[in-house]
């Protein structure tokens, strides 16, 4: 297992596992390593010393595990409050995938029951949905809060 210091494009340090080399830059062009921060996709490695994980990880944890590093006391009270934000919003609303502007609709104009929901749509989709007078708030979520975190 490799351990990486990684940076996106807005300068959020994270770390990373992977199987390999050939594991990062696979996960890496195909836009599946992200900043758990911000989201961001555009990813660099940072200058490091090797380590290696070499205690036999169980063929069922996932590839990748990502850490955000801050610099100071309020980066960490704000990155934990972030963190916490995405975590309820997870907790508190029904992922309805690329359903989501069908499913705004119906529960803006009555056909199914108020609920809170999360998805994908497009940018002129989110327009529509506006025009509409359905409230609509872009997120971006990064993967691992999708998921329980470590």
């Amino acid at each position: 297992m490799k351990v990486l210091d990684l940076q996106c494009a807005y300068s959020h340090v994270f770390e990373g596992w992977f199987a390999s080399e050939d594991d990062f830059q696979d996960q890496r062009a195909h836009a599946l390593v992200q900043c758990p921060l911000c989201g961001d996709a555009s990813i660099s490695k940072k200058l490091s010393a090797p380590r290696l994980n070499l205690s036999g990880a169980s063929s069922h944890e996932p590839a990748t595990h990502q850490a955000l590093v801050v610099n100071d006391p309020e980066q960490a009270q704000m990155a934990q409050a972030w963190l916490e934000m995405g975590r309820r919003l997870m907790a508190q609303t029904t992922d309805v995938g690329t359903r989501f502007a069908e499913e705004a609709r119906k529960i803006h104009y009555g056909e199914v029951p108020e609920r809170g929901i999360r998805g994908q749509t497009s940018l002129r989709e989110a327009r529509e949905l506006i025009d509409e007078g359905i409230g609509v708030l872009p997120f971006m979520v990064p993967e691992a809060l999708k998921k329980p975190l470590h």
